[in-house]
């Protein structure tokens, strides 16, 4: 197996990115280390919001939301996932886990910001930070969860979801900018789908975007589910604020985001919201409400 670098010459000039490169060694497992890119704007001792992406994207996603919420107040840290964007990439799929996952991403908690934070979570960044609240709800101040959910085995998923997963385990063509946009309400300018294929040049820099949906343990056999059970236990006792924001277009995850608003005990009272016009990929089509929801979340947590 081979460590991927990013070539970072693919990243210059995309649009409204202008953010410093940030960079934490992680170690990878069975020998292997690698290096993990992360945005990190706002005065370092403001409080901190981790931005959380999913699959197929990466940071860029984000950055439409992280002037708002850096106007508002806060540091916004919003890293790349292993295998993704401007991080390193391990070019076997079958070396991609959920709990490997989870391990790279808390050595980068642990390294960058290990105290209280907000989180604002979306896809497979909901599949890992809402993980991380039950696993460590002190580290996390509130919650704004958006097309995102956290499986638990029971076999159920959505039809759009089982035929996403097919398609990204076999399709021959697998093209990162597209998938956004097919995801997207918005209508995405070229340069902008070109900056979610840049990370992405070839099959083996894809190979952490093609294992991410065969990993979601929607069965009850796949690695992941007695630990997602166990964090739900307290992450439905979570009692800090725990905003849920749909897109309505998204046919993917918009309707498993509403039912955690039942369940979560900073739920209750919140004003959860549905947005039109929005599709899977919210950062795109809503950024500014997103980041409003952010930023009353955390004025009702007294955490800004």
């Amino acid at each position: 197996m081979q460590i991927l670098k990013a070539d970072l010459a693919r990243f210059a000039g995309i649009p409204d990115y202008p953010f410093a490169e940030n960079w934490v060694d992680i170690d990878l497992g069975d020998g292997y280390t690698g290096r993990m890119h992360y945005v990190d704007e706002g005065p370092k001792d403001a409080p901190p919001v981790l931005l959380f992406h999913g699959e197929p994207s990466w940071s860029f996603l984000y950055r439409k939301m992280i002037p708002v919420l850096v106007e508002a107040g806060f540091r916004c840290l919003a890293p790349d996932l292993i295998g993704f964007g401007k991080s390193d990439k391990p070019d076997d799929i079958e070396f991609y886990t959920y709990d490997r996952h989870m391990n790279w991403l808390k050595q980068w908690r642990d390294a960058v910001v290990p105290g209280p934070a907000g989180l604002f979570c979306q896809d497979w960044g909901g599949l890992l930070g809402l993980r991380m609240v039950g696993e460590e709800p002190g580290n996390f101040a509130f919650v704004v969860a958006s097309n995102t959910f956290l499986p638990e085995g029971g076999g159920k998923a959505s039809p759009a979801f089982m035929a996403w997963r097919e398609f990204a385990k076999s399709s021959p063509e697998f093209k990162i900018g597209n998938i956004l946009q097919g995801a997207t309400a918005t209508q995405l300018p070229d340069d902008v789908v070109a900056a979610y294929d840049a990370p992405f040049p070839d099959e083996p820099n894809k190979a952490g975007a093609r294992a991410f949906p065969q990993l979601v343990p929607v069965e009850d056999d796949k690695p992941g589910v007695a630990e997602n059970k166990a964090a739900w236990k307290s992450l439905a006792a979570f009692e800090k604020p725990f905003l849920t924001i749909i897109g309505e277009d998204d046919k993917v995850l918009g309707a498993a985001t509403g039912t955690m608003a039942a369940r979560v005990a900073g739920a209750t009272g919140l004003p959860h919201s549905s947005l039109s016009a929005c599709g899977h990929f919210c950062q795109e089509d809503r950024p500014v409400e997103l980041a409003q929801g952010v930023i009353d979340t955390a004025k009702t947590a007294g955490f800004l």
